[in-house]
């Protein structure tokens, strides 16, 4: 009678996972790189002590997405980075601080750090999204800081029209456990978001504002930054042509004091403008952007600094390249404490590119750069930062895994002289090369 029983409940048991299991819906999706890179120089120096000495070495990164359907219009959406480590090299030191584009540190996501986790619903009036999720991406590549943040996001889509709104809580400094050192409310940052969106067939414009209020120095030095960010931005393909264009304007206080000092200003602008006109196999490209710096002669206001470029925008695989060289490599130190370190700032910068596809499968581009300061730092020798020219090709080797090769020459601008007139600097190149899965 027992074994009947038992074999009854073990049917019955089966019955309710099995039903549990075909209640959700899951798909996989996400991307695994593997790649190998040389760089010639490790710092912009020359004919001195502290020149560096090349670097080669082999990095890798996976990024697995999963959605859980639980009903129609409710996900689940969940993200997790993996392996993402140079081989064979000393691991990072355990930290606290979150890595840039991670909900983890650098030394997590060389084991694995969970980066999304976030519900997505979309119910009669709009779609909802909250928890940690994506952060930073707005309109055009420019100037996008892609970054995991815990968010509540809503959007509504009215025809070809689609106005989204959100909170995001950048930085919570109030008594957790945790956190219980805190001897004071409200030093937290935040910002909200506004944005509308209208897209057509061949394109799309929208505006985007960003209220920003930074608390976390209040506690410590009497001062919060409160300012805003206004983005208009459109993209959109005229014949053979496709253009993007963005422009950002961030307008408030660096420093809102509460102690009576004399508040700073904010006033930063950023910008570009790219066209690619394709014909047949071939294709042309040019593009401007520009990071406005600040001025040293200005002691109430600050006019750059804030924003910039961003790290998704990698025009060249040298300068201003953040994911695939300072990531990895590190920024490059100039002389009298210039420095070449990722993200645009304070620049004006020229391209001219051109692109061949001799099949459907391969893709070569070379380009050459100029950037230049916007504001030449006090003492600084020159406001060149120099010339670049790159030369990269991209293969398909499946619809799912592609192969590129790069290299890069930096013919190094006086800017890396710093405040020394009189020292020298040296020319940089670079080879990387990237085998990437998508799936």
């Amino acid at each position: 009678m027992r074994k009947y029983i038992f074999v009854l409940l073990l049917s019955g048991l089966l019955m309710v996972l099995s039903t549990a299991a075909f209640a959700v819906d899951v798909k996989f999706s996400g991307e695994f790189y593997a790649g190998g890179v040389y760089l010639d120089r490790t710092t912009l120096k020359k004919d001195t002590s502290t020149d560096g000495p090349a670097t080669a070495f082999y990095f890798q990164r996976l990024r697995m997405r999963t959605n859980f359907t639980v009903a129609t219009g409710l996900t689940l959406i969940t993200r997790f980075d993996a392996m993402e480590r140079v081989w064979g090299a000393t691991r990072s030191n355990p930290g606290t601080t979150q890595a840039v584009d991670s909900a983890g540190t650098r030394a997590e996501n060389e084991n694995m750090a969970w980066d999304w986790s976030y519900i997505n619903y979309k119910s009669p009036v709009g779609v909802f999204d909250v928890g940690y999720m994506n952060y930073g991406s707005t309109g055009t590549i420019f100037g996008n800081n892609v970054a995991t943040q815990p968010r509540i996001k809503y959007s509504y889509a009215i025809g070809p029209a689609t106005i989204n709104a959100a909170i995001s809580k950048i930085k919570d400094n109030s008594y957790t456990a945790a956190n219980s050192a805190v001897t004071a409310a409200d030093a937290d940052n935040d910002v909200y978001h506004l944005e509308g969106v209208f897209k057509w067939k061949e394109g799309r414009a929208g505006l985007n504002v960003n209220y920003y209020r930074s608390a976390e120095n209040r506690t410590a030095s009497n001062y919060k930054a409160t300012y805003f960010l206004i983005t208009p931005y459109a993209s959109a393909k005229v014949g053979p042509v496709a253009l993007q264009a963005e422009f950002n304007y961030a307008t408030g206080k660096t420093r809102e004091y509460d102690n009576g000092t004399a508040d700073i200003k904010m006033e930063n602008i950023t910008g570009w403008l790219d066209a690619t006109a394709t014909f047949g196999p071939v294709y042309f490209g040019g593009t401007f952007a520009y990071v406005s710096g600040d001025d040293p002669n200005t002691t109430d206001k600050q006019e750059g600094g804030t924003i910039n470029g961003g790290r998704d925008w990698n025009p060249c695989l040298i300068l201003f390249n953040y994911y695939d060289r300072t990531y990895w490599i590190g920024a490059l130190a100039g002389n009298g404490g210039s420095t070449n370190s990722g993200p645009m700032t304070n620049a004006f910068f020229y391209q001219g590119r051109v692109g061949v596809r001799p099949t459907a499968k391969m893709d070569i581009t070379a380009s050459i750069s100029y950037a230049n300061a916007d504001k030449k730092p006090a003492g600084y020798a020159s406001d060149t930062y120099g010339y670049e020219i790159d030369v990269t090709g991209t293969y398909k080797l499946t619809d799912n895994l592609s192969y590129l090769l790069g290299v890069g020459y930096l013919l190094t601008g006086d800017y890396f002289k710093g405040t020394s007139a009189t020292s020298s600097v040296g020319n940089d190149y670079m080879v990387v090369n990237k085998l990437t899965l998508t799936f």
